[in-house]
């Protein structure tokens, strides 16, 4: 057999808090994991410097393609997007639209990150929107959660089509033949919830999709009742972040009470949750765009940044993006929408 085909990664080199410094610091670390990785650094060339001075192990396995914009946090990220046309994440989005690169890293805007892949790259048939996934860990095995974060109002065909891409994801990804889905909500019982939620179960219904009904915050850690849980992005995004800090009071706490106990019981409790770590699922991937792209925290530490590209590379070698096109073609060739008279009325929140 010949040597692996290289595994090309855009990365938004002017994208998060720390950049350009913990963008370049993670990009190495990256290429030192990987020695089948090249890494495309999105920006200006004058900054594209690694401040590590020992980089013989990596050499020839960066380029800079050269972009002089950049869309801020606090922009409008469609704004943005069309104005700047030369910014870090629309050139990187080009770069995986023109086959330059397999796909792209960006810790910046996560707005802007999608306004720019969804004009280039475009949308999986069938879909309106993309959505934020990420596959956090439970105590019954993996659950993907999504949205978290790509779309802040909620709408019920929005989850629907949430739930569709969820489940072609757990499918094409995890190796679940039927995975069970599940609508976060305010309670199990039939009917709990808002007006959107109460109309999106009816829709989930009637979906191709082993729908389980609703299910509560506890259940993503706890996992057991659903494969997949369905959200908007607004929601997704504080539980996830509630989960981050709750991991780090958690983990800071017991640190505290091992310190006592000596340096081996102090490995043992961290190698038991470090897949607990925020910074071990790291970025999301975009589902629904018609490429591989993944959004990290605009906090991201170098260790964040390589685990972002890291699943990214992964994404590509596992064919997901062919094997997500399949199965929610599959899905969205059987779909049938559920008729109006079935569907619930108005009111507050039971």
């Amino acid at each position: 057999m010949g040597r692996p085909v290289p595994i090309r990664i855009a990365v938004d080199l002017l994208g998060g808090d720390g950049a350009p410094e913990s963008v370049l610091s993670g990009v190495a670390v990256a290429l030192r994991r990987d020695a089948d990785l090249h890494v495309t650094l999105v920006g200006p060339p004058q900054l594209a410097q690694r401040p590590e001075p020992d980089t013989h192990d990596i050499a020839g396995r960066s380029t800079v393609v050269p972009a002089t914009q950049v869309v801020g946090m606090d922009e409008d990220p469609l704004r943005g997007v069309r104005t700047k046309l030369d910014s870090t994440v629309c050139v990187a989005a080009r770069l995986v639209r023109d086959g330059a690169a397999d796909a792209m890293v960006s810790i910046g805007s996560t707005g802007a990150a999608m306004a720019a892949t969804v004009f280039n790259l475009g949308l999986l048939a069938g879909l309106t929107r993309a959505a934020l996934v990420v596959t956090v860990p439970s105590a019954a095995g993996p659950v993907v959660l999504l949205d978290v974060g790509a779309t802040a109002a909620p709408a019920a065909d929005r989850l629907a089509q949430h739930a569709m891409i969820g489940a072609a994801y757990a499918t094409a990804r995890l190796g679940i033949p039927e995975p069970r889905v599940g609508l976060l909500t305010i309670g199990e019982e039939v009917g709990k919830g808002d007006r959107v939620r109460r109309h999106a179960a009816a829709l989930l219904a009637a979906l191709p999709v082993a729908f389980v009904g609703n299910v509560e915050g506890d259940d993503v850690p706890r996992g057991g009742r659903a494969d997949v849980i369905v959200t908007d992005g607004f929601t997704g995004n504080i539980l996830l972040k509630g989960m981050e800090g709750t991991y780090a009071l958690l983990a800071g706490l017991v640190a505290q009470e091992m310190a006592q106990h000596g340096e081996s019981a102090r490995r043992a409790v961290s190698a038991a949750t470090d897949h607990l770590h925020p910074e071990r699922i790291a970025g999301a991937l975009l589902l629904g765009v018609n490429g591989v792209v993944v959004v990290g925290h605009g906090a991201s530490s170098p260790r964040a940044v390589a685990a972002c590209i890291a699943q990214a590379a992964s994404a590509v070698r596992d064919g997901v993006l062919p094997r997500l096109r399949d199965a929610l073609a599959a899905l969205m060739a059987d779909r049938v929408v559920a008729p109006v008279a079935s569907l619930p009325g108005g009111g507050a929140p039971r």
